[in-house]
């Protein structure tokens, strides 16, 4: 059986949106509001992903979280962590890395 383009494509995105959160996370925001601004850099992803991945990346030490109940609805903000800076730092020079890499091969088809 033959993979459709839009799983390959959802592949590849899942692989770049842990770089994508520790980046837009740089400024605390919560999950809903990320999923907007994502999307209208042109980084469309669901809430069914990002969510856990939110979870998943506080827990291993990467985001800090604190929920702010200032507003009628409380809601948890995300912040990248020191480490998830350094996390940040390395995924981006592999990306400019496999990006060059990819460029490469694409000069050679011309």
């Amino acid at each position: 059986m033959i993979d459709s383009p839009n799983a390959h494509l959802q592949e590849l995105r899942r692989g770049t949106i842990v770089l994508a959160c520790l980046r837009r996370l740089r400024s605390a925001d919560y999950g809903y509001n990320l999923l907007e601004q994502l999307a209208s850099q042109g980084f469309e992803t669901d809430a069914n992903t990002l969510y856990p991945l939110l979870r998943r990346l506080e827990k291993q030490g990467y985001l800090e979280s604190e929920w702010n109940t200032d507003q009628s609805r409380p809601r948890k903000f995300y912040l990248t962590s020191d480490e998830g800076e350094r996390l940040a730092e390395m995924l981006t020079r592999e990306w400019q890395l496999l990006t060059r890499a990819i460029a490469s091969l694409t000069d050679e088809e011309k």
